[in-house]
C-alpha cells in the first residue's frame, strides 16, 4: 500500500518534499493506530498527532464581510429551496440575509441575496445566521450558482468587495447517448411518465444537481441527446428514471469528438484502464486491449493477493461493450478501473466491436417452449416462455455475424396422427439476463433498448431497419 501511494504522488506531479511523506498504521475498524504496523496503540492518538504535526493549520487573514470570499464547489438541488451553492470561505464572512455577488475572473457580476445558510454537522446540515473563514457552507437564494463562481459581498454595490477566485475547470462530457418516447408495440403497459414533454421535465431537472451532464434537443421531438462523462454516468441517470416509472428508447453510446483549435483534426476521448486477474487470464486480457486499439503502459504482479496487472491506454470508443468481454473472459474475476485521461488524435482504423449477430423475433405474440426448441441451436436466447416480443425485437444472440430472424411463437400443430418422436423430450436451455449495462453494451449502431419499470427491451431501429430497405 505504501508503494502504491508513493506511485500515485508521483503520478500527480508531487514534490520532493510531498513525497517523503509520514506513514502511519490504522486500523478504524479495530480503533488502533500505530507509527509501525507491529506496534500499533489501543487508540488513535497516534494518528490524530501526526495530522496536527504534519498539516500546517489554516491561515486567515480576514473575518470582515468585505472581504468575503467562497468559490463555489459543488451544486445540489432542494424542491422547496432551488438550487443550493456548497463552498468553503476562504476569507471573510457571511450572513443569512446578506447582499452578495457570484462572479468568475473576467466575467459578469451576478447579484442576489442569500435566503438561507447552512452548515455542514456530522452527516447532516445545520441553519445558521453566520459563517465565518474556514467553514464549508451550503446556501440558498442564488438560482444561478455554478461550479466555479466565487462568493462575494454585494454590500454598496460591492465597493469594497474581493477580487474572485480561479474558477474550477468541470469535466466535459465524453459519451452521449438519445433518450426519447418509447414507440415500441409494447409501450405505455407498465410506466407513468410516457411523454415527450415529461421525459424533457425531467432530464433538464437533472440538470440542477448533475453539473457534468449536457442536455441538447434534436431534429425529432420525441428525443433528446444526453452527454456525460462515461456510459457508466449516463446509465445511472437511465436507472433512476426507470426506477421513478419512466418509459424510455435508448439509442446506442457513441463518444464525443473535437477539433483540436492549433493542429485543425479531429481528437476522440481515451481513458487510462487498469485491470487486475488471476494470472492465467491475462493473455486473454492483453488481446481484447490490442484488438480496442489499446496502448499498452505497465504491466506487473501484484505481490499481496496474486493477481496480475495490466494498465493500458485505450481510447473510450474502445471501452465501449469491452467490460463485458473482460468479465466473460476472466470468468468475472477481473477487476476493472477506468479514468478519463486525455483527448489525442483519432484513431482512421475502425475499431472491432462485437462479432456475433443478433436473434430476431420473426412475429408478434407470446413466446412458446415449442418455438424456443428450435430457436435455442441457432445461439443463446434471452427470453423465456410466456413473454411478450414483437417483430423485429432481439431475443437472443446469434452464434455467427450477422443477424437471423427465428419463430420463437411457432406454435405445434395438433393433428390426429401420433408423432414418431413422442417419446423424445428437449430440454429449454435457461436464458442469459443481461443488466441495464450489459444491454447498453450489447447495443449496435442499428439498434435501440426499451426501457420500462419491470423490463428492459432490446429491437432493430425501425427508422435505420427502413432505410436499408429502401436502399435495397
Amino acid at each position: 500500500v505504501v508503494d502504491k501511494a508513493f506511485d500515485l504522488f508521483v503520478e500527480l506531479g508531487a514534490s520532493d518534499e510531498q513525497t517523503d511523506f509520514r506513514i502511519v498504521y490504522a486500523s478504524g475498524l479495530k480503533g488502533k493506530a500505530g507509527d509501525e504496523p507491529d506496534a500499533l496503540s489501543d487508540d488513535m492518538t497516534p494518528l490524530f498527532d501526526a495530522v496536527m504535526e504534519a498539516i500546517d493549520p489554516p491561515t486567515i487573514e480576514s473575518v470582515d464581510e468585505d472581504d468575503l470570499q467562497a468559490l463555489i464547489s459543488n451544486i445540489d438541488y432542494d424542491d422547496f429551496k432551488g438550487k443550493m451553492g456548497i463552498a468553503r470561505i476562504t476569507a471573510g464572512s457571511v450572513r443569512a440575509g446578506q447582499a452578495v455577488a457570484l462572479q468568475q475572473p473576467g466575467g459578469e457580476k451576478k447579484t442576489g441575496r442569500l435566503a438561507k445558510l447552512f452548515v455542514f454537522d456530522n452527516l447532516g446540515q445545520k441553519e445558521v445566521e453566520s459563517a465565518s473563514a474556514g467553514e464549508i457552507i451550503m446556501f440558498s437564494g442564488l438560482d444561478n450558482v455554478e461550479i466555479g463562481d466565487t462568493l462575494l459581498t454585494n454590500e454598496q454595490n460591492g465597493v469594497n468587495a474581493n477580487e474572485p477566485l480561479p474558477p474550477i475547470a468541470v469535466e466535459q462530457p465524453t459519451v452521449r447517448m438519445t433518450l426519447g418516447v418509447n414507440k415500441s408495440p409494447l409501450s405505455g403497459r407498465e410506466g407513468k411518465f410516457l411523454t415527450s414533454r415529461m421525459i424533457r421535465d425531467r432530464l433538464f431537472k437533472e440538470l440542477d444537481r448533475n453539473v457534468a451532464l449536457n442536455v441538447e434537443e434534436t431534429e425529432s421531438a420525441d428525443r433528446y441527446m444526453v452527454s456525460g462523462r462515461g456510459q457508466l454516468h449516463l446509465t445511472v441517470l437511465i436507472e433512476t428514471m426507470r426506477r421513478e416509472g419512466f418509459e424510455l428508447e435508448v439509442g446506442p453510446p457513441s463518444v464525443i469528438y473535437k477539433e483540436n483549435e492549433e493542429t485543425g483534426k479531429m481528437e476522440e476521448p481515451w481513458e487510462s484502464v487498469e485491470v487486475r486477474s488471476p494470472e492465467e487470464y491475462v493473455g486473454g486480457v492483453v488481446d481484447l486491449l490490442n484488438q480496442r486499439k489499446g496502448e499498452l503502459q505497465d504491466m506487473g504482479l501484484d505481490e499481496g493477493e496474486g493477481m496480475s496487472v495490466v494498465k493500458y491506454l485505450v481510447p473510450t470508443r474502445g471501452m465501449l461493450g469491452l467490460r463485458s468481454a473482460l468479465l466473460t473472459s476472466t470468468r468475472g474475476t477481473a477487476i476493472i478501473d477506468s479514468v478519463f485521461d486525455s483527448y489525442r488524435p483519432k484513431i482512421k482504423d475502425e475499431i472491432q466491436g462485437r462479432n456475433k449477430g443478433s436473434l430476431l423475433a420473426f412475429a408478434d405474440g407470446p413466446v412458446t417452449s415449442f418455438g424456443l426448441e428450435g430457436a435455442q441451436d441457432r445461439g443463446q436466447l434471452m427470453c423465456k416462455p410466456g413473454d411478450e416480443v414483437y417483430k423485429g425485437m432481439i431475443v437472443g444472440i446469434h452464434q455467427r455475424p450477422g443477424d437471423l430472424e427465428v419463430n420463437v411463437c411457432k406454435t405445434k400443430a395438433l393433428t390426429n396422427m401420433r408423432s414418431a418422436t413422442k417419446g423424445i423430450t428437449t430440454g429449454i436451455t435457461a436464458p442469459i439476463e443481461l443488466s441495464l449495462d450489459g444491454c447498453v453494451e450489447y447495443l449496435a449502431a442499428d439498434e435501440i433498448l426499451e426501457i420500462t419499470p419491470t423490463k428492459m427491451r432490446m429491437a432493430k431501429n425501425p427508422a435505420i431497419a427502413g432505410k436499408k430497405k429502401g436502399r435495397k
